[in-house]
């Protein structure tokens, strides 16, 4: 199946998505990689709000490169999203609903996309031209001095993804091999 998401996105909105099926994405994505979200959990810790609203919200582990001339942002392919387990299901319990990057995911994260009614989106990795043509705007939200890694909000139109792990906690990067052994 095929499915247009917006954002912000509410539980009902992802219920029926099933590992596999494809997603396009428009809305409001915010970026974060290792360092942003080594940063959102100090301010966590710190009892501090976090510089974007949680619920409902998408954050895309990316960084993308500087743009071009005449282009909004650079190459904004995913990065590999096992990096942000150790955050994650705090984030996810906090309301955030989306995540975006490339490869499988810790049984914690798993655990923490079923108990929230959350999904795992997986962009295509080296594609990195393809999702930027996606993205209309960029705002720096925080943390300039990362460079790259600074938390940027991303308006995106037409994002082509596919459901890693559903709400339910299938998950493609399991099922997907599994399919395959079976066919031999």
């Amino acid at each position: 199946m095929e499915y247009r998401l917006q954002t912000p996105i509410t539980k009902e909105q992802l219920s029926p998505l099933r590992a596999g099926d494809r997603v396009l994405l428009s809305g409001t994505v915010y970026t974060a990689r290792d360092a942003a979200h080594k940063r959102m959990a100090e301010l966590l810790d710190e009892g501090r709000p976090l510089p974007f609203p949680l619920p409902g919200s998408v954050i895309y582990y990316v960084g993308p490169t500087p743009e071009p001339p005449g282009c909004v942002i650079g190459s904004a392919g995913p990065t590999t999203s096992g990096r942000m387990d150790a955050y994650s299901p705090r984030l996810l319990d906090l309301g955030q609903s989306v995540m975006i990057g490339k490869g499988d995911r810790s049984p914690a994260v798993i655990d923490a996309i079923r108990r929230n009614a959350a999904v795992y989106l997986a962009a295509l990795g080296g594609a990195g031209a393809l999702m930027s043509a996606c993205v209309q705007s960029v705002r720096i939200v925080c943390w300039e001095d990362l460079g790259c890694e600074a938390v940027r909000e991303l308006q995106v139109r037409d994002m082509p993804l596919t459901v890693a792990i559903d709400s339910l906690g299938n998950d493609v990067y399991k099922s997907g091999p599994a399919a395959y052994l079976k066919s031999l």
